[in-house]
């Protein structure tokens, strides 16, 4: 019997309380729920495993690549940053509601010392209705004969973004094979001009409710022409033939993404935040 205030490692029995847990903010729970829905409670399939207070009930948090705490007040934070701190840090990042996200850093960063950048304010976007600007007609899903041209485009936006070079330490093995696996499921989108890409944006998750953007990108030549709204705007028009939300997140301080994003019609819908290690 699972005891309330301690996190337990949840089993195929709490699966109808992740489930809930999951249904109950579809955008903020995107990237798990994508995993969840296609793995259930497979740990070695779904890439991690849930924690739980009080079956699920009281408090859930993923613990897989990055560390996602998805619901609970301050004591089943507790308890997940002590579950968390017992092993030492695994997750590359942890990422989530920033009213989980950082009062369980605050309690961690004592354990596991200091992180490489803290995203405090990252707001959460969504778009519910038809893309109020034009979209970009070639913005197109990339082909894997493509890949060669895009991949260099991939790793300049991920350094960008999260200040690392994807291709360390492994030479770029283990990032080479998402950007594929993206290419392959016709998630990852780009504007191709003379064999450079201009503008690129990806779908990094898709649930059964909702899906995330990611890896929005413009050429820093081509930088300052609008061409990042009506890229989004193709991606936006594309997931809702899916049926489904169209979400992204972004940083509080990155304006000319912000104003491109309400062009296209996406709204504020929470606040994420993100520690990166």
């Amino acid at each position: 019997m699972l005891t309330a205030g301690f996190a337990r490692v949840l089993g195929p029995g709490q699966a109808a309380e992740v489930a809930r847990v999951l249904a109950s903010d579809p955008i903020a729970g995107c990237l798990v729920a994508a995993r969840f829905e296609q793995a259930g409670m497979d740990a070695r399939a779904l890439g991690g495993q849930f924690w739980g207070v009080g079956g699920g009930r009281d408090g859930l948090c993923f613990d897989g690549p990055n560390l996602v705490p998805l619901s609970g007040d301050k004591h089943s934070l507790k308890a997940f940053a002590q579950a968390a701190s017992r092993g030492g840090r695994r997750c590359a990042s942890i990422l989530g509601p920033a009213e989980l996200v950082l009062p369980m850093w605050d309690r961690l960063s004592h354990r596991w010392g200091p992180a490489r950048e803290v995203r405090d304010d990252q707001p959460l976007l969504a778009c519910t209705e038809r893309a109020q600007c034009d979209v970009d007609p070639l913005m197109k899903p990339v082909q894997i004969d493509q890949l060669e041209t895009y991949y260099p485009a991939a790793v300049a936006m991920f350094t960008e973004e999260v200040g690392v070079d994807p291709r360390w330490p492994d030479g770029g093995v283990g990032y080479r094979t998402r950007v594929e696996e993206l290419i392959r499921a016709g998630r990852s989108f780009a504007h191709f001009e003379n064999g450079r890409v201009v503008v690129k944006a990806e779908i990094g998750a898709v649930s059964s409710r909702a899906a995330l953007i990611q890896g929005v990108w413009v050429d820093p030549d081509y930088r300052g022409r609008g061409l990042a709204a009506p890229a989004v705007a193709t991606l936006v028009q594309y997931i809702h033939t899916l049926r489904r939300i169209p979400s992204l997140y972004v940083n509080h301080h990155n304006v000319s993404a912000r104003a491109a994003y309400k062009r296209v019609g996406f709204r504020q819908v929470g606040t994420f935040a993100s520690v990166l290690f």
